[in-house]
């Protein structure tokens, strides 16, 4: 018997003073069986980060064939490809050929570093692919958010990102290894 994917809520007050993006999302995460608590909340934060009214989680851990959360335009080409950890250069680059833009967004700190220090020199012909790593405190902190039905409120200025809940906020803090043309 396959075990199923445990169904967590979150409200998201998303205040971006940097895009002046302002909006209330209502979030259903599944997280696989195999996913933790870090990696669902790094997905939380990305999804706060690149906020827009077409982003939506995909299937994830689920399908080899869809990044973590998705921009889709209307005409239904793939705007942005967001997706998290390390994924290997086979999979980054069908990302960057489908999408206009692709964002890795990295935790884990010494493996992440390993990660990029072996691949980074593969990725230089893809303009569209952007590389952000979360620091292992701001992700440990996020960790002692994540519930099963979750207010959160994240606030983005002058390139600061503040993400909490009703017992605080913590400051995120992330260093772009890359940056998307």
């Amino acid at each position: 018997m396959a075990l199923k994917a445990t169904i967590f809520k979150a409200e998201l007050q998303i205040s971006d003073m940097d895009r002046h993006y302002y909006e209330t999302h209502t979030l259903t995460i599944a997280r696989h069986p195999s996913e933790t608590d870090e990696r669902m909340m790094a997905r939380i934060l990305a999804f706060a980060l690149n906020a827009h009214e077409q982003l939506q989680f995909t299937k994830g851990l689920s399908s080899d064939e869809e990044p973590d959360l998705w921009q889709r335009s209307y005409s239904d080409e793939i705007e942005l490809w967001i997706e998290l950890g390390q994924p290997d250069e086979k999979r980054i680059r069908k990302a960057c050929h489908s999408s206009k833009q692709v964002l890795i967004y990295t935790y884990q700190g010494n493996c992440a570093d390993v990660w990029w220090d072996k691949i980074k020199n593969q990725l230089t012909r893809f303009k569209n692919l952007g590389v952000i790593a979360i620091a292992d405190d701001s992700i440990e902190s996020l960790v002692q958010m994540a519930e099963r039905s979750m207010r959160l409120q994240c606030s983005i200025q002058d390139g600061q990102v503040w993400l909490g809940n009703e017992d605080g906020m913590t400051e995120v803090k992330m260093s772009v290894r890359r940056e998307a043309d």
